[in-house]
């Protein structure tokens, strides 16, 4: 009975120590979901004045955006990524992706010119995958006249610092493979990385998917191993 025993022990001490771990994890994921304004640590990223462009940066909750904000950004959102969803097999599906803009946990960073009319903006949420504490990327998407001018690029890096910032584990997002641009762009001015749980790695089903799930580590996530298998199908970034 002694074996017997101390084997039940063991096992009743790693779920114990497994459930610790994951409060810890959500702890921090709840601790960054309460924050009034991300971005307040870093006020000279509030602020792109380069290449021509002179825009001011802020972090809102989507429950703090007016409802013409958050129709202008699915309307960029459809005009950008529409064709790219329908030749996917996820398909475009307007009112889930509505839904997915509007959830209660989205974040949104937006670019405003001057006149403080919207011209690019991410959404993101803080949240966990396959056990990790994360920033995961919905959107990123620019109005064509501020394009190719460093500002995608900038609010990536924003979020990285944010997810720095609030001790997430990395930043993931999702990419169509035939969003040539968007793939190449991540992977090779970004140095993002195929993510474990993409279906590319996971064996879930390979070169049959449109996507793959990329990320990029935190210092908080570079000593931490591997994530377990797992999916996330997220939205696609522009």
């Amino acid at each position: 009975m002694g074996r017997k025993s101390n084997r039940a022990k063991e096992k009743k001490q790693r779920r114990l120590e497994e459930r610790a771990a994951m409060d810890a994890v959500c702890a921090k994921v709840d601790a960054a979901n309460k924050l009034d304004d991300p971005l307040a640590a870093f006020p000279v990223f509030k602020k792109y004045d380069r290449r021509g462009l002179n825009l001011d940066i802020e972090c809102k909750r989507v429950s703090t955006l007016s409802p013409i904000t958050v129709e202008w950004a699915y309307e960029l959102t459809r005009a950008n990524m529409q064709t790219l969803y329908e030749q996917s097999e996820w398909g475009w599906k307007e009112r889930e992706k509505r839904e997915e803009m509007k959830d209660e946990r989205a974040w949104y960073l937006l670019a405003r010119d001057a006149e403080s009319t919207p011209v690019a903006f991410s959404h993101f949420r803080f949240d966990v995958e396959c056990g990790d504490e994360v920033l995961y990327c919905y959107e990123v998407q620019l109005e064509s006249k501020v394009r190719r001018k460093g500002l995608g690029k900038f609010l990536i890096q924003i979020l990285q610092l944010i997810a720095n910032s609030t001790q997430m584990k990395k930043v993931m997002l999702t990419v169509f493979k035939h969003n040539h641009g968007a793939y190449q762009f991540f992977r090779e001015a970004l140095q993002f990385e195929i993510d474990d749980t993409s279906p590319s790695m996971s064996g879930c089903c390979g070169d049959d998917c449109s996507y793959e799930i990329l990320s990029r580590r935190t210092k908080y996530g570079e000593s931490s191993g591997h994530a377990h298998a797992g999916s996330h199908c997220g939205g696609c970034c522009h």
